[in-house]
């Protein structure tokens, strides 16, 4: 069923059109993915299908009574509402239900016996409208929706006002979650999530009933996600079937047919031209006017002709050399017992590492892991509490952190490029040409830069000075996808060592031949992408299951003893599994049996509230045995 269809829509700035042709549907359930270069208008049709912004032209058409969701420009509260709060807002409907059901059982209990079935009726109707917004399963919702990202008990109690931007957009995010709106608009959702936050939004985005709309530079995102890919380029949406990596195929195959056919019409175009130069040619030696009109009709026939643009197979992208000019030595990084605590907090613990020349490395964890706090111990900015942390020798570092700022943001790009290096000005128009800082664009102030453009002039700087040893901090933040694929492509042309920490797992298994994580205080190599590292993983938690834990985290065997007691554990731990197991079971069995009973006795709210509230109490029951047996 078609829940959502935009048809010729047109959006304007002023005399500046937006975007000129935006036309797809969106079926019940379905999830769709918006993909397109920074500027493109993404975030713009979002906030038009929310009505948070008008149309010129078109139509957009939305199934009646649906609701919508979307993270919006950060909404304001009171200045003493809780992140809790906050996330309660998401069942302000359902208060107003659990309110009229009130009313109407204090109605019921002084109403004479001649009102009493009008009351029932009206009773049923507010009950089957306060479980269809999920009334029983509140605080089973709300539980789902902090866990999966990461809201403990002390950040729900933390007050909004005074959480930072990535915290405030997290729970506005598990708001909307909360609400489960029929089509839910999400623009970069996996912004400021770790990795194992994105994994659980995609594994409940799957699930999800209703239709799911994401703008996302998160390749690996959309592929695990969307079902359908909308590429807004030139102004105009055209879709696709299938999730990012079969859209880019699918993309690819017809830009080649497309460039077949504008081949083949040129060779056509030429041979008529031919046609026409020869009649008239014929025309004037033999003073033959008949040739002549035969050359007029043609190239009348000619003019008519519709002519293909020349599709662009590749787009203008970064072309440098990417070559150090010293090789450094072998060992890049070494790192021995290195140990780092705030206050109580240990964020590792006699930790050893050690990057060789020419390895691409990702740091991987989850936030506030102690992933910046290690790279900037390398860079000399935090100062190690015990242990070395050292760089080897001939190495020429650069850094690319996460937020990039200018010495003077008033600056111009080539005043900026210029600043701390003796080189003509005709010389470093040149070489910033190589990053797409084009003519006039060199005079354009950093300061009015996007991050993208911040981030390519800052590479553009660092490999001037020729470095062999690059750090970067989440360097695909601010980058459209188009961006992140012309940094992959000089990234992997690198011949010096990468460290870098990311979120974007496309990138990683693009650049990584090596992925370390950061966990629990110590470091775990895996010599391989990130989609190695998850299968190792898996494979790790597997054995955990199947043999008991049976090796020591270094993987020898253990002596006959400690065998013997860890056998006795597991033994223990299997019977404690077992009287769980049946526990579980016959709480699951009452449940059903109160179910049961609510269906019965749907018209009696006495024995219905009671009813309620035991399956509250087996509910809580229930969560509480799940949580002893998955211990």
């Amino acid at each position: 069923m078609i829940e959502l269809a935009l048809n010729k829509l047109q959006k304007y700035y002023g005399a500046n059109i937006i975007l000129e042709d935006i036309t797809f549907e969106a079926q019940t359930s379905e999830k769709i993915g918006i993909v397109g270069d920074n500027g493109c208008g993404k975030s713009t049709l979002l906030k038009i299908i929310m009505g948070i912004e008008s149309y010129d032209k078109g139509t957009i058409s939305i199934r009646k009574n649906a609701t919508l969701g979307y993270i919006e420009q950060m909404p304001v509260y009171p200045n003493n509402f809780k992140v809790i709060d906050v996330l309660n807002v998401a069942f302000e409907r359902l208060n107003e239900s659990q309110k009229e059901l009130e009313l109407l059982e204090q109605q019921l209990s002084n109403s004479k016996e001649t009102n009493m079935e009008k009351l029932l009726s009206n009773y049923s109707k507010v009950q089957s409208i306060y479980e269809s917004l999920g009334g029983y399963e509140r605080e089973e919702k709300l539980s789902k929706v902090c866990n999966g990202l990461k809201m403990n008990a002390n950040f729900k109690n933390k007050l909004f006002n005074e959480l930072s931007g990535g915290e405030k957009t997290t729970v506005i995010l598990g708001k909307i979650l909360i609400q489960s709106p029929d089509i839910l608009l999400l623009d970069e959702p996996s912004n400021h999530l770790d990795l194992d936050a994105m994994e659980w939004l995609e594994a409940y985005l799957k699930e999800y009933r209703g239709i799911v709309i994401i703008v996302s530079h998160d390749r690996y995102f959309l592929d695990n996600i969307v079902t359908k890919i909308i590429e807004i380029e030139d102004m105009k949406a055209k879709s696709y079937s299938g999730n990012y990596t079969d859209f880019a195929k699918e993309k690819e195959k017809q830009i080649n047919l497309q460039m077949e056919a504008f081949l083949e019409q040129q060779k056509k175009i030429k041979a008529i031209e031919k046609s026409i130069n020869q009649l008239r040619d014929w025309g004037m030696r033999g003073d033959n006017g008949k040739f002549f009109r035969r050359a007029a009709s043609i190239q009348k026939s000619l003019s008519k002709l519709e002519r293909m643009d020349k599709p662009v197979i590749e787009k203008q992208s970064i072309s440098i050399n990417a070559n150090t000019a010293t090789r450094s030595g072998n060992e890049v990084v070494i790192i021995k017992k290195l140990s780092k605590r705030f206050g109580e907090k240990i964020l590792f613990d006699k930790i050893d590492l050690l990057i060789r020349n020419e390895e691409s490395v990702a740091l991987i964890g989850r936030n506030g892991c102690g992933k910046s706090t290690l790279i900037n111990i390398l860079l000399g900015i935090i100062k190690e509490d015990s242990g070395i942390a050292l760089l080897g020798s001939s190495i020429n570092l650069g850094y690319l952190p996460q937020n990039i700022i200018f010495k003077d943001e008033n600056k111009t790009i080539l005043e900026c490029f210029r600043e701390d290096i003796v080189i003509t000005d005709g010389k470093a128009r040149e070489y910033l040409a190589k990053y797409m800082f084009f003519g006039e664009m060199v005079f354009k102030k950093v300061g009015s830069l996007s991050g993208g453009e911040r981030s390519k002039l800052k590479l553009a700087m660092l490999m001037y000075d020729e470095v062999n040893f690059l750090i970067l901090d989440e360097p695909t933040n601010h980058l459209d996808i188009e961006s992140r694929e012309e940094l992959e492509g000089l990234l992997k042309n690198f011949k010096g060592t990468l460290l870098f920490v990311s979120h974007d797992r496309y990138f990683i298994n693009n650049i990584a031949n090596r992925s370390i994580e950061l966990s629990g205080g110590s470091l775990t190599s895996y010599e391989g992408n990130y989609d190695y590292y998850k299968e190792k993983l898996n494979q790790q938690r597997g054995l955990v299951l199947i043999e008991g834990s049976n090796q020591g985290s270094n993987g020898v065997v253990k002596s006959k003893k400690e065998k013997t007691n860890k056998a006795t554990k597991s033994n223990n731990n299997e019977f404690k599994k077992l009287k769980l197991e049946k526990q579980i079971e016959e709480l699951e069995d009452k449940l059903k049996e109160i179910e049961e009973q609510i269906q019965e006795f749907s018209h009696d709210y006495k024995k219905l509230n009671i009813l309620y509230n035991d399956k509250l109490v087996f509910q809580q029951e229930l969560e509480e045995l799940m949580e002893d047996y998955f211990k």
